[in-house]
Parts: C-alpha cells; sequence; structure tokens
C-alpha cells in the first residue's frame, strides 16, 4: 500500500500474440492482445498501444495507441482499426523516462533496410544519455523522449555482419546488446515473426504461454501439441483469461524467435561481460508483479508469504493478531501471522471506488484522506494489540494517518513489520523510485522512526532476509533447449554454464549496482 501511495511505479508491461495454422487466422488476435494488456494494467497505466499485421512478405502494419487505461484505449470501434492480423505486439506504459505524452506511447514503427519494424520495450536503459548522444552524432534523429526510441533505432541499424538482401536479426540484436548492457525486454515484430529478447543481466521478466484451443483447457494430462498460437508477456498472470497455458520464462541474454511454421526457437543466448551474475529485480517479487505470476519457476504469492515467515523470525512481538493494508501484502501477513501462531484479521476494508485523482476541495476533506479510503472493522480490534503488516515504507505519508486511525478507533497498540528491506537507493532500471532525499530511509526520522509515525514499533525485513527468502527455493539455472541448439549455442562459447545460478538486483536497497552507471 506504501508503495502504490508514494509513486514507486513499474515502468510498462509488454505483450505479444502470433496465430499458429493457417492464414489468415480465425484467432481474434487484436483482442487477445487487449485482454492480455488488461492483465499487464497494473504495470502501467498512462498509455497503451498495439501494431497488428496479416504477417506477408510485405506487411501492412496497423495501429492504434492513446493515452489511459487498455479498456479506455481499445473500444470495439478502435479495435477495429487493427484487423486483418495474424500476429501483433502491445504496451502498457508508466514512464520512468520520456514524458507522459501520446507521441511516447509504444510500440514504435520504424522502416528499415528490410521493411518495417515494431518494437515494444519493458526497462530502462542505464546508458541512456551516452547512447542518445551517440545517435545524434551519427545523424539519426529521434522524435521522442523515449529512450525505447533509442532501442528501435539501433535495431534498424544495419551491421556490419549482414548482407543487403537478408535481415541479420541476432547480428542486429547482438548490436544493440552491445551499446546497452541492461534493462530491458523487447518484442520486435517482423513480417512473419516476432523476437522476444531479454537483456543479458535479465533485469526485466518475460515469458511465453501457449495458446489452447478452450475445450482442452480444462482436460488435465493433456499435452496439447497443436497450439492456435502463441504469446509473450511481461507476467504470466495475463495468460489465463486468453485461454493460454504457461510454457516457458525468456532466459537472460535469451533470443527467442517465434513464428507459425517453428513455434518458439532459441537463435542465442549472450552472455554477460565479465562473468557477471544475472540481476533480476528483485521488487518484482516483492511489489510490482501480481501475485499470481510466476518467475524463475515460483509463484510470487509464494515468495511473499515465505518473505512474512522470515519477518516473523526476524521481528516477533507480542501481540493478538496480524493484519495487513488491503491488499498487497496480505500474502506476506499470513506467512507472518501463521509463523508466529497468531490469527490473521482484517481490521481495514478498503474504499475501491476511490482513486488517487479523488477531488479534495477543502482543506477539511484532505485531512480526511486515509478515511475516505477505508472503512474501520473497529469490532476485530477494539483493546487488542495490532500487528501490521506493510509491503514496504517510503515516504511514511500514508501508514502514519493509518496508525491513527487505528488507535483512535480502539487499537491498544499497533506494531509495523515491514516485508521488505528499507529503499535507500534510486533505481536506473525501469523502476520510478522517488528522489534519494525524499526517502524515509535517508531522513534524520528514521532513527526513532516508531515515534515519528505513532507506531508502538516498526521492523522491517533484512536485506539477507529477503534474498533468502526468494531464492530459498530456487534451483540451479539450466538452460533447456533442443540438442542440435545446445551444441551450436556451446560452439560460440555460449552455453549453459554462463548462467549457472539465480542472483537478484537489490540495488534500490543496498546501492550496489549490477552494471556501472553511465551518464
Amino acid at each position: 500500500m506504501e508503495l502504490e501511495e508514494s509513486g514507486i511505479r513499474e515502468e510498462c508491461g509488454v505483450f505479444g500474440c502470433i496465430a499458429s495454422g493457417e492464414w489468415p487466422t480465425q484467432l481474434d488476435v487484436p483482442h487477445v492482445i487487449t485482454l492480455g494488456l488488461v492483465g499487464l494494467q497494473h504495470r502501467g497505466q498512462e498509455s497503451a498501444g498495439i501494431v497488428t499485421s496479416d504477417g506477408s512478405s510485405v506487411p501492412k502494419f496497423r495501429t492504434h495507441k492513446g493515452m489511459g487505461l487498455v479498456n479506455h484505449v481499445f473500444t470495439e470501434d478502435n479495435l477495429k482499426k487493427l484487423y486483418i492480423s495474424n500476429l501483433g505486439i502491445g504496451h502498457t506504459r508508466y514512464a520512468t523516462t520520456g514524458n507522459c505524452e501520446l507521441e511516447n506511447c509504444q510500440p514504435f514503427v520504424v522502416e528499415t533496410l528490410h521493411g518495417k519494424i515494431a518494437v515494444a520495450h519493458n526497462g530502462e536503459l542505464v546508458n541512456a544519455g551516452p547512447l542518445r548522444k551517440k545517435l545524434l552524432r551519427h545523424g539519426v534523429g529521434l522524435s521522442t523522449s523515449s529512450d525505447s526510441e533509442m532501442i528501435t533505432q539501433l535495431l534498424a541499424c544495419t551491421p556490419p555482419q549482414e548482407r543487403d538482401d537478408t535481415p541479420d536479426w541476432i547480428a542486429r540484436i547482438k548490436n544493440l546488446m552491445s551499446e546497452a548492457p541492461t534493462a530491458y525486454s523487447l518484442l520486435i515484430m517482423h513480417r512473419d515473426a516476432i523476437y522476444a529478447v531479454r537483456d543479458p543481466y535479465g533485469n526485466r521478466p518475460l515469458c511465453i504461454g501457449r495458446l489452447i484451443p478452450v475445450p482442452d483447457i480444462n482436460e488435465k494430462g493433456k499435452n496439447p501439441l497443436d497450439p492456435e498460437g502463441w504469446v509473450v508477456s511481461s507476467e504470466s498472470c495475463s495468460f489465463l483469461s486468453i485461454g493460454a497455458i504457461y510454457f516457458r520464462e525468456v532466459m537472460p541474454g535469451e533470443i527467442v524467435k517465434i513464428s507459425r511454421q517453428d513455434g518458439v526457437k532459441t537463435l542465442d543466448i549472450i552472455p554477460r561481460s565479465g562473468g557477471n551474475p544475472m540481476a533480476f529485480c528483485i521488487f518484482e517479487y516483492v511489489y510490482f508483479a501480481r501475485p499470481d505470476s510466476i518467475f524463475e519457476g515460483q509463484m510470487v504469492y509464494t515468495v511473499r508469504y515465505r518473505c512474512g515467515q522470515q519477518l516473523a523470525i526476524e521481528a516477533p512481538v507480542d501481540a493478538d493478531l496480524v493484519s495487513t493494508v488491503p491488499e498487497s501484502a496480505t500474502p506476506a501477513a499470513l506467512g507472518y501471522a501463521t509463523k508466529c501462531g497468531l490469527p490473521y484479521i482484517e481490521v481495514l476494508c478498503k474504499n475501491r471506488y476511490v482513486g488517487r485523482t479523488f477531488i479534495q476541495p477543502n482543506m477539511r476533506l484532505r485531512q480526511l484522506g486515509v478515511a475516505k479510503k477505508f472503512g474501520v472493522l473497529s469490532d476485530n480490534f477494539k483493546g487488542k494489540r495490532i500487528v501490521l503488516v506493510d509491503d514496504s515504507i517510503v515516504r511514511g505519508n500514508t501508514i502514519s494517518p493509518i496508525i491513527k486511525l487505528l488507535k483512535e478507533s480502539g487499537a491498544k497498540e499497533v506494531h509495523i513489520r515491514v516485508a521488505s528491506p528499507p529503499i535507500r537507493y534510486p533505481c536506473f532500471m525501469g523502476i520510478n523510485i522517488p528522489t534519494k532525499e525524499e526517502l524515509i530511509a535517508n531522513k534524520p526520522e528514521f532513527g526513532h522512526l516508531a515515534e515519528y509515525l505513532g507506531a508502538n514499533s516498526v521492523v522491517y525485513l533484512s536485506v539477507d532476509g529477503l534474498v533468502s527468502s526468494v531464492q530459498e527455493r530456487l534451483p540451479f539455472r539450466k538452460q533447456i533447449m533442443e540438442k542440435q541448439e545446445t551444441s551450436r549455442i556451446q560452439e560460440n562459447g555460449n552455453g549453459p554454464k554462463c548462467f549457472q545460478k539465480y542472483s537478484h538486483c537489490t540495488a534500490c536497497l543496498t546501492g550496489e549496482y549490477p552494471v556501472e552507471l553511465e551518464w
């Protein structure tokens, strides 16, 4: 909850779909992509866009973009603009770089030597400043303030090893990776294929799903050999609503081609420089991802539950009940309650129809800020000691009024337990975090935080506790590839040994960034 109110946001989500079988397809590609983006709406609410194609040798791209939520941008009339289509990619955006303007809406479409490409990007380039200057010096015009456009222009550049008549996408993507080490997950649409790419550090998520004929979804034990199509998404949570099942992740540094003829095929895996560890964003587990998404073979909900259990080990307290501010920290609160042997009881109910844009015309209504968003279930906690679990405390602006509200409504004590470590540093890889000076962990008040917030005690989960909760059940990473692909990739020196162990980016907590920052 505190993260939601303090302006910390994921940058965006990407989603792609390609039909199998005969083209033109009977699969409603624009609707599939729209529903997929709705499932990723939590990753960005500022704008949305879809580009579709018929997939012919000289494809006709159809585009629709707009400001606002997915369901507002893609009405039935607007979706009609995207037919006839056999494949397409979509994007929902929250800006960390670039202004909130229609010109920055993705996917971007550019003309290349081999025809048009459409590109959707999740992440933020750590070397965006120098890269922008380099492109401008080489005469590449940039029409937006988004670093995603720079990625598109780099992909449009012809690498030295490419022949004039044959596009070499491995070479083009390798060229991009040499210029920009992180952070990005990309969807690239060209002619009759979608290319799915994760940067070598794997900082942003990306996974693949298989579209199954609807009658087959509930037939357990059946292995569908003839999918209706393939989808690729920032998170797997978007799969169920479109009739898809989880297939696998795109691995760090992996270049995957998804086509009607060959399905999902690994083209190459690009290693990290200097043998550096991978750096998947740990805050995907803490807050950004939907709890039913799967990363690294484990469900986000389960990891958050383990964080709550670890927090109970590190910071027990004499209390009567455990609760949470609805609702992102609920799994952690349940884990804490189970480990402590305390009951989990709701103390607040959320008014879901009051958003952050709620009009507060005078001071009296502004002072009632928390009361307008939450109802108090006072019968559940009068005279009792509450452990209130939250996912993070960033500025402290939200949790303090909640503590006051609970105490005024009869709580005997309110103990705050935070299911993640304090955020101390900004992120430069796709998460919009307030400036260092705004973070409560860097203010003098942090030394007496409980008193400052009005709580009886405040304890955060340790960095080691968070990392152990995330990595507790992760196996050593092993690539799953066809034998011929494995041998071919190993011949290039980029085999599975390059990606042996899971590792995570904790830069916003520790200040230790996975790559050197360039400005």
